[in-house]
């Protein structure tokens, strides 16, 4: 099993980033893909979810309305299209998937988050500058 967040770099506020979030040897299929950041210092947080069966979204206020969470056909990559980014999105970002459950999605995010059963793979980083 193998998870890539890939799409990080150096942008200018206003800007736009598409990160990708690729799968290796399965596919997400029945799962709920998540994206995380964290910034140094402070702990990491969710900030989206797809989930992949029925397209349902979820976002955090922070974000709500400027990230865009797809897959693609194969269901073996996910992306997250950032818009309008400003300095405070600046954080290394991480993808991660589970059971997407009966919960509402906010509450599979944060499972998600806080389960040691998560893999987590390499983040990419992303700086938004002034």
């Amino acid at each position: 099993v193998q998870l890539v967040a890939s799409g990080g770099g150096l942008v200018q506020a206003g800007e736009s980033l598409r990160l990708s979030c690729a799968a290796s040897g399965f596919t997400f299929a029945d799962y709920a893909v998540g994206w995380f950041r964290q910034v140094p210092g402070k702990e990491r947080e969710g900030i989206s979810v797809l989930s992949i069966n029925d397209g349902e979204t979820y976002y955090t206020d922070s974000v709500k309305g400027r990230f865009t969470v797809s897959n693609d056909n194969a269901e073996t990559t996910v992306y997250l299209q950032m818009n309008n980014l400003k300095p405070e999105d600046t954080a290394v970002y991480y993808c991660a998937f589970g059971f997407r459950s009966s919960e509402p999605l906010h509450k599979v995010l944060r499972t998600i988050l806080l389960s040691d059963r998560t893999f987590w793979g390499q983040g990419t980083q992303v700086t938004v500058s002034s």
